[in-house]
């Protein structure tokens, strides 16, 4: 349900920003309207029928069984029964339409009826001729599977084969739907009655049968988004006659804002803010509200997918919950359904401003706490707001507060939500009056632990939408008022530095921390932005210092998690039909390898990951236990099925080292020269096994020049034009800023322990030997004989494309790279380069997940992860 304003005199939306006036909405009942769910129909359907053509083309003998089967039920029918049902059928199939406009002409409302029956014949011509091309591409352009999944032979001997989309089933049920039609017994059983007949008479197949019901559903809905359907909003005088029903006395009513309107009652009696509640407005943030559930651990139920009754009482109950906590806020005075696709709510009018539209002087302090107070009564009855942005913040014309909008609230909330709550109403108010006066009138009123409490879930992603476009405009502000203010003419301004670059200020540091701006020879550092949500913590910390800072995991999944996820999906579907599409089947090569060869590529896979830890214990000065580091290494290979490329592997090392009681800063630098000594490594063998290759009977370095000297101009041209841009070498610069500043340091701290360093360099230089030698011995393994310089070759390129490939363990990307340089490098053929690359993906990716699974857990138990 979307948001929504409870101002009598306008409303803004969830960002809480004042906009200006809204806009007029135009008159219920006489326009058209897009709804998304036509559009998310429309995509469902367009997947449901690729669906039906892959399975059709992939599961050949799946389609083609199902086919017999039910061909072979239909020789049991006898054939007059059978043809005289279809001739009925056929008929009535083509009244239903006939009889359902027919309905829709003699209603009341023959307008809307009109403009109804009128879709539905667009939807129908449209599903007949989506019908036709698809038959046509099906009989002269379609693999040869996907024709024998939709057509079969003529029955009684006829020549030719049956229709790839049978009958009328397509136009009729796009009339149907598309004309809004009410009767669902009749037509369903017309359908079901007609595809069974075209069965049994052997004149369609199961999969053309699916295929014309999805073709009519999906066309239907696509007409429906593309002309609009008519608007569902009632006219005034349906608004009225419903009030009147429930008890009411209203007299006139008057638009007051999207789907709003302001209703008078005679008698004296209060007037009314009604809000209508239409099928649009709950299925608009279906897929939003649907991502949100399905992302965080706080989000409110998809209410969307919610039945209009349901969404309606739910908030009447939360309504009625706050008012008996003694909270001020609006009372509902009636409730009521409109028909099957809309609803309304009548709450008493209250007349006032929301808080976006107060003056900063009207902003006082005990207004803050008349705000706090409110929000403590819901905390106490644990009844959860979910959506305290400005509009929802009324002051009435006594300069009371009241807590509106409860639609999203919740009943018996858990801690994490309420706390949610007094995180969103702080960065509301500190929008406005500041961090200081925001914290200190919460800490008043709800107290420094429950102030505290609040404090992890202090972050971005637990707060509304619309406040987190506020919080990005008020940073933006600021950095744009520090840079007028250094770049205009001042003694104070000569010294300044680039905001962009200087460093960032703690969060955690207090003004008693500052320097002494009056100290003899002190310099007066740059004014840096201060980010407002920093800038409420430490406001929350110099009240209560204990208070735990560390932010709560809100996420349960992350959007480059499931674009991994998606991407080795995707990757697997490509790679599957090379994998047999070869003449060699690589699978039946596997099974004959030598089981020599084998064990010693299995061998140098493991070795691999004990030079691994020795790479990464040499770059780090303090003493670590390297049996651990071996195991968190082992690790790393279940890490990788959630994480691109080498994002894992690094964010691994650096967690083992914080537990091992390194300090952030010092165990991120750690990392980081670890990369740095790899990537320079990595450069200079793949260098040295380009010249050997050169230099190999037969061998050539020219196969992988082009990619290696490829890459390296590219980067260079990258490099060249981010310098010459000024903001993009401002903003280089501030990300390289902690390699000079934290690496390099540790880089010095490590070349005093010479012994160490040897450790991690050669470590580095191992671990790519063994993975070569790993891949050498795979392709000796199927009977190959590559040279072993060329296998290098072919895999510190191939390794390089894995650790920048968005999927998990570099999914697709390393194996169409390694397949693809084998070939063209190694000079082997496809079938044999295929069986090398999937065994040896086999015993570096697919076979270390149990054992780095169970590493993880192990470490984890220990307190080493």
């Amino acid at each position: 349900m979307t948001q929504r304003s409870d101002s009598g005199t306008g409303g803004t939306s969830e960002t809480g920003i004042p906009g200006g006036p809204p806009a007029e909405p135009a008159e219920p009942g006489t326009g058209r309207i897009r709804q998304p769910a036509a559009l998310i129909r429309l995509f469902v359907g367009v997947a449901a029928i690729a669906l039906t053509l892959l399975l059709a083309d992939y599961a050949r003998a799946t389609t083609g069984g199902v086919a017999a089967d039910v061909a072979q039920l239909a020789r049991l029918v006898p054939r007059p029964l059978a043809k005289a049902v279809g001739v009925l059928s056929t008929a009535a199939l083509l009244l239903v339409p006939a009889y359902s406009a027919a309905r829709r002409l003699l209603a009341a409302d023959r307008r809307r009826g009109l403009q109804q029956v009128a879709d539905g014949l667009l939807a129908a011509v449209l599903a007949y001729g989506v019908s036709l091309a698809f038959g046509l591409w099906a009989d002269g352009l379609a693999p040869v599977s996907v024709l024998a999944a939709l057509t079969q032979s003529l029955p009684d001997g006829g020549l030719g084969h049956t229709e790839p989309v049978y009958g009328y089933l397509a136009p009729v049920l796009a009339f149907m739907t598309a004309s809004g039609a009410r009767e669902r017994r009749v037509p369903w059983a017309v359908l079901g009655v007609s595809g069974l007949a075209g069965l049994a008479g052997g004149y369609a197949t199961p999969t053309a049968l699916l295929l014309g019901l999805l073709i009519g559903w999906t066309t239907a809905h696509g007409t429906l988004y593309a002309v609009g359907t008519p608007d569902p909003r009632p006219q005034p005088d349906r608004l009225l006659r419903s009030l009147r029903e429930a008890g009411l006395r209203p007299t006139a009513a008057r638009p007051a804002g999207p789907d709003r309107y302001r209703v008078e009652q005679q008698g004296g009696r209060p007037d009314l803010d009604v809000q209508l509640l239409d099928r649009q407005a709950v299925t608009a943030a279906l897929v939003q509200r649907a991502w949100r559930r399905l992302r965080l651990r706080t989000a409110p139920h998809p209410r969307a997918l919610r039945s209009l009754r349901t969404g309606l009482e739910h908030e009447a109950l939360v309504s009625y919950a706050a008012v008996a906590a003694g909270v001020r806020t609006r009372r509902i005075a009636a409730t009521a359904e409109l028909g099957r696709d809309t609803a309304l709510v009548a709450y008493e009018y209250l007349p006032g401003r929301t808080l976006d539209r107060l003056a900063d002087e009207e902003l006082t302090d005990t207004l803050l706490a008349d705000a706090w107070t409110q929000l403590s009564l819901l905390q106490r009855r644990e009844i959860s707001h979910r959506a305290l942005v400005p509009s929802s913040v009324l002051v009435d014309e006594a300069g009371a507060v009241h807590l509106v909008d409860l639609a999203d609230g919740d009943i018996a909330a858990g801690e994490l939500v309420l706390c949610c709550d007094i995180a969103q109403l702080l960065t509301t108010l500190a929008l406005r009056v500041g961090a200081e006066r925001a914290v200190r009138s919460a800490v008043a009123v709800l107290g420094p632990d429950a102030v505290g409490a609040a404090l992890p879930l202090l972050q971005p992603i637990a707060l509304a939408r619309g406040t987190r476009g506020a919080l990005k405009q008020a940073a933006a502000a600021q950095r744009a008022a520090l840079r007028q203010a250094e770049q205009s003419p001042g003694p104070e301004n000569q010294g300044a530095a680039d905001p962009a670059t200087a460093p960032r200020v703690p969060v955690q540091r207090t003004a008693s921390d500052a320097p002494d701006a009056a100290a003899p020879g002190a310099t007066t550092a740059p004014a840096q932005p201060v980010e407002l949500l920093d800038a409420i913590r430490a406001e929350v910390l110099r009240t209560l210092p204990q208070a735990p800072v560390r932010p709560v995991k809100l996420e349960r999944l992350r959007p480059r998690t499931l674009l991994a996820v998606v991407g080795g999906v995707v990757a697997g579907w490509l790679l599957l039909p090379q994998l047999f599409a070869s003449e060699q089947n690589p699978v039946a090569t596997i099974a004959d390898a030598d089981p020599a060869w084998l064990a010693l590529a299995l061998l140098a896979a493991a070795a691999s990951h004990v030079t691994a830890a020795m790479g990464f214990v040499g770059f780090v000065p303090e003493r670590l236990d390297f049996r651990n580091a071996v195991f968190a290494q082992v690790a790393g290979a279940f890490v990788k099925l959630v994480s691109p490329g080498g994002v894992g592997g690094v964010a691994l090392n650096t967690r083992f080292l914080q537990r091992a009681g390194i300090p952030t800063a010092q165990a991120l630098s750690s990392v980081g020269v670890g990369q740095l000594f790899g990537l320079v490594l990595h450069l200079l063998q793949l260098g040295a096994f380009v010249y050997l290759l050169g230099l190999e009977p037969g061998g050539s370095e020219l196969d992988a020049l082009p990619a290696v000297v490829g890459g390296l101009a590219g980067a260079a041209v990258l490099l060249g034009l981010v310098s010459a841009v000024p903001p993009a070498r401002r903003w280089l610069a501030a990300r390289l800023r902690p390699l000079t500043s934290e690496v390099l340091p540790r880089l010095l701290e490590l070349l005093r322990n010479p012994g160490r360093l040897a450790v991690g360099l050669t470590g580095q230089l191992l671990v790519s030997i063994c993975l070569v030698a790993c891949l050498y011995c795979c392709t000796r393994a199927v009977g190959r004989e590559p040279a072993f310089a060329s296998v290098a070759v072919v895999f510190l390129i191939g390794n390089a494309v894995g650790n920048a490939a968005p999927t998990p363990g570099g999914a697709g990307a390393v194996d169409s790279a390694l397949v693809t340089l084998l070939e063209h490098t190694a000079s082997m053929e496809e079938g044999g380069a295929l069986a090398s690359v999937a065994l040896y993906r086999l015993l570096t990716l697919v076979l270390p997940v149990l054992p780095g699974w169970a590493a993880f857990t192990w470490l984890q138990r220990r307190g080493a992860l």
